[in-house]
């Protein structure tokens, strides 16, 4: 029996996949920069449906982002199994650097990162011997000094397990497939046949993105190279491509000795990228001791056909319709039914546990004094954009919304770069203010005043956000409906635009003049709609 996923297997902001195979169950990891929970991990059981079961870094003692960039934070984790308990290694590149967490069971909790003493770098990957020894893998600067802008070493070092400390002598084993090659990082380690194999990623995570491959009879090398690099790649296909930015590699074997390989890639609408970094599936069958990705197409494919039976998430008894989360599904949330906000929900970095409270009349976000042009922790909770095209709506009451307060919703790509729509109370009633940031200045794009009796309803305002490729329509739902303003050209809030790793979010903003800590904005719905 046969099932077929579609490419992306995870749309949207999921950069930076890692996955591993835990007897018929697979689990998979993203980068989750500067936004609290980091590091979703994400169940299935088909390679065709996933479910978001936690955040591996959920406490706000196990993640400090303070004052961290948009694209700062957690960088590229890595996830393992091995002897029935899960292991993550990941970067801070804010705070503290490489880290390991561990997890008995992967929905959480996981254990307190232990940051490792000597290792320098990104993108750490560990690997387990068939003698049981643990190996870290990542990248760091060429030793010798760097001769250009991305002049890496890949390097490998025995790591105790008991002690979750770096052992022996550490090892720089690769620096590239490619002669002059820029940015080599992302390793992963694998034992095949015999042979140590070394999957990396090239060419930086933009337009010259590949994956490239080396191996070994011994662990530390020497490597040799794949004549066939890189094994995967768009840089060839040109600026028009739909899917660009291929990089990034992770293989993985089903139990029918099935190979397959996630990575990410990017669907640019017109060259530009809203929704960010994605999470993509290909095929991979061994050739001469070498892995070829899609034979006989030799690129990413819309679709990948899968001998294994076909899974509903939705359907398992495990499945808590109040946590967990289909990616790529429309949904409502209803909060004054809800007593804790589902995994898919993001914050920017340590928001504090006096953010929000959700107590049967509504979500309440608090009023801070903090903005979204702030490297800081504002009064905004979200989800991740994953369509095209989308609609997404939030319901709040009027309430508080007078003394310089503000609530309405955001479309975010960074904090110099988003979208605000804002509701206050003004003497004639309430006034909606769509406000367009782009290099971190503000500009009006509409303003109108919603009727008196909009501002006196007990069920609240509506506020519509749409989002049609690269342009943006608000809308409005009071005693009252109509469209506030269409056409917002949202290029700029892009990767191409705006720089980082990032995809764009959308959801719920407060904000006001100065913190208060007694009143709150009442939201009483949200709801994100694929189009």
């Amino acid at each position: 029996m046969t099932v077929v996923a579609k490419n992306p297997i995870l749309p949207g902001f999921y950069p930076d996949p890692s996955i591993c195979a835990a007897g018929g169950d697979y689990y998979l990891m993203n980068s989750t920069f500067a936004y609290f929970p980091g590091l979703p991990v994400l169940h299935s059981r088909d390679l065709v449906h996933w479910e978001q079961i936690g955040n591996a870094m959920n406490r706000q003692e196990q993640l400090p982002l303070k004052n961290a960039g948009h694209s700062r934070g957690l960088f590229a984790p890595s996830i393992r199994f091995y002897k029935d308990t899960f292991y993550a290694v990941c970067t801070n590149v804010s705070f503290g650097g490489n880290y390991i967490i561990t997890a008995k069971n992967p929905a959480g909790p996981w254990s307190d990162p232990v940051y490792l003493e000597g290792a320098d770098g990104i993108d750490p990957s560990l690997f387990f011997d068939d003698d049981g020894k643990c190996y870290y893998i990542g990248t760091h600067p060429n030793p010798e000094g760097c001769r250009y802008d991305g002049d890496y070493f890949i390097w490998m070092q025995e790591l105790d397990l008991k002690q979750m400390k770096l052992t022996g002598a550490a090892h720089n084993v690769w620096n590239g497939a490619l002669r002059g090659v820029h940015w080599p990082e992302g390793p992963h380690l694998y034992k095949k046949d015999g042979y140590y194999y070394i999957l990396h990623a090239e060419g930086g995570t933009g337009p010259e993105h590949a994956v490239c491959v080396c191996r070994s009879k011994e662990l530390y090398g020497p490597y040799e190279n794949n004549f066939c690099n890189p094994i995967l790649t768009h840089r060839h296909l040109g600026r028009n491509y739909p899917v660009r930015y291929v990089g990034h590699g992770d293989l993985f074997e089903t139990p029918k000795g099935e190979w397959y390989m996630v990575m990410l890639a990017v669907r640019p609408l017109e060259g530009y990228t809203t929704m960010g970094r994605e999470t993509f599936l290909a095929k991979v069958v061994w050739e001469n001791g070498w892995p070829v990705v899609n034979p006989g197409v030799g690129m990413l494919t819309d679709e990948v056909e899968i001998d294994l039976p076909a899974w509903d998430p939705k359907a398992d008894t495990a499945f808590d319709t109040t946590a967990n989360c289909v990616p790529g599904s429309s949904r409502t949330y209803d909060f004054t039914a809800m007593r804790r906000l589902g995994d898919e929900f993001l914050t920017l970095r340590n928001p504090g546990n006096d953010l929000y409270v959700l107590d049967g009349e509504g979500l309440k976000l608090s009023f801070r004094s903090v903005t979204l042009k702030e490297k800081d922790s504002p009064s905004y909770i979200c989800v991740r954009q994953q369509h095209h095209a989308f609609r997404s709506s939030v319901v709040f009451l009027p309430d508080h919304l007078t003394g310089g307060r503000r609530a309405g919703m955001a479309l975010v790509q960074n904090n110099e770069y988003h979208l605000r729509v804002e509701a206050c109370r003004v003497k004639a009633g309430i006034e909606a203010v769509v406000i367009l940031c782009e290099g971190g200045k503000d500009r009006i794009v509409e303003k109108r005043l919603l009727s008196e009796s909009a501002g006196e309803t007990k069920e609240g305002i509506g506020l519509t956000l749409e989002v049609s490729g690269l342009e943006a329509s608000v809308r409005y739902d009071t005693a009252e409906t109509g469209l506030l303003c269409s056409h917002i050209d949202i290029r700029k809030l892009s990767t191409e635009a705006a720089g980082g790793f990032v995809g764009c979010t959308v959801g719920m903003y407060a904000v006001a003049e100065s913190d208060s800590s007694l009143q709150a904005a009442c939201f009483k719905s949200f709801s994100y709609t694929a189009e």
